[in-house]
């Protein structure tokens, strides 16, 4: 699809140039690109050597996508010059109380603030804590993993164990009574998938987080164990709508990422079946999953920089208004090919960087560095029993399904 149709529709219905993202019901595919693979392989042109590319110009805004790693980091890094608040080119939605907000899309000083309230809960000590239960949790599903695979029926990696250990832990972690889980699990994918441009991501955004926001509104009357009802207890003079927002974005950095990642990592060390072997033998895990973060990347590109002054990025002049874009993949793979967690470890943009950095970022590495040896010890021969369903046109990579056999098929 061309550019120009689905931004006639927008600006008929806008009735200006002030964009609406939220109203955008198609991506054209100049923007689409970046987020594409070919199985888990990206888009050439994100490692073809050029740092930084102007992807279109929408109604006057120009979208440009940096896939260099120090140009990137540098972006991101870059406390004063750009602002993430999404709001001003969402509509009503990021409108006061609106249901568009929270960590990633807002700005200093509200960032900060919001950001204070989690990041204790995030730290390396207190995740440490957390260890025998994601274990237990792990090892609950692998259960679930081994009856349903049984009789050397195919089963669906992704729904049985992929999603449901981070979910669980991550409902736990924010105190969701069982009622409420059945609800939630339904929120997640849909909010990172922009095939139907901004209507179909928002608007999954909005149902979390107003889901979130009742969450919140019932653990005041009710306070649950968990870091919502800590956080109302803690804080009562923080509102729902801002306790929903941040418990979103713990949602948000906690849950799909490590979902698509404990998928997506599987296949891809089953591809590479040393690797496999060796966690499955008790190697340490942890030079594995830092080489599956980088190699895989799963979050496609980091929340967008709007330039609030003139800028030059890679040699390249940014004018103020314009929007800046790091594919997290291109800066990944500059100059760092193919899948070796042997060589020489280096810093990755998995997680981000700079104040908007994944505040769930040490609770995903410890989820992968329990789930994928425990995965690998209890199947040491588990096989893809087909094609993974691999998502299109995501902002964070992942599988609908993944089909494995937990043990070889008897002839």
């Amino acid at each position: 699809m061309g550019i120009a149709a689905p931004l006639v529709r927008l600006a008929a219905r806008v009735g200006s140039r002030r964009l609406d993202l939220s109203r955008l019901d198609s991506l054209p595919d100049s923007l689409a690109w970046p987020l594409q693979r070919d199985g888990v392989d990206i888009d050439p042109r994100l490692t073809d050597g050029q740092s930084i590319r102007l992807l279109a110009s929408v109604l006057g805004l120009k979208v440009w996508l940096v896939t260099d790693a120090e140009a990137g980091r540098a972006v991101l890094a870059e406390p004063t010059a750009y602002s993430t608040d999404i709001r001003p080119y969402v509509g009503a939605r990021g409108a006061a109380g609106g249901d568009i907000g929270g960590l990633g899309f807002t700005d200093p000083p509200e960032h900060t603030a919001l950001r204070k309230l989690v990041a204790p809960e995030f730290t390396k000590r207190k995740l440490e804590a957390l260890r025998p239960r994601i274990a237990s949790i792990v090892d609950e599903q692998l259960d679930l993993l081994d009856r349903r695979g049984k009789a050397g029926d195919a089963v669906d990696l992704a729904a049985t164990f992929a999603f449901d250990v981070p979910f669980l832990v991550i409902c736990e972690l924010l105190g969701l009574p069982l009622d409420d889980r059945a609800v939630f699990r339904q929120l997640g994918g849909a909010r990172f998938d922009v095939s139907q441009g901004g209507m179909g991501a928002f608007g999954a955004i909005s149902g979390s987080r107003t889901f979130l926001i009742g969450a919140t509104e019932r653990q005041r009357i009710e306070p649950g164990p968990g870091l919502i009802g800590r956080l109302v207890a803690e804080h009562p003079e923080i509102s729902d709508h801002e306790l929903g927002g941040v418990a979103d974005g713990v949602f948000t950095g906690g849950m799909e990422t490590s979902a698509a990642m404990l998928a997506l990592g599987t296949g891809l060390l089953l591809e590479h079946a040393e690797w496999w072997d060796a966690l499955a033998s008790g190697a340490d895990p942890v030079p594995v999953v830092e080489e599956l973060l980088r190699h895989l990347a799963v979050v496609q590109v980091a929340f967008p920089r709007f330039a609030k002054q003139d800028v030059v990025v890679a040699g390249q002049r940014i004018r103020k208004g314009d929007v800046v874009m790091v594919s997290i993949p291109g800066s990944n793979h500059d100059g760092r090919e193919g899948f070796d967690p042997s060589r020489e470890p280096a810093s990755h943009l998995a997680f981000g960087h700079g104040i908007h950095r994944c505040v769930g970022a040490e609770l995903a590495r410890l989820e992968l560095q329990v789930a994928l040896p425990a995965l690998a010890r209890r199947f040491p021969r588990l096989a893809l029993a087909g094609d993974p369903a691999y998502r299109q046109t995501s902002i964070v990579f992942g599988v609908d399904a993944m089909p494995v056999r937990t043990c070889p098929v008897a002839h």
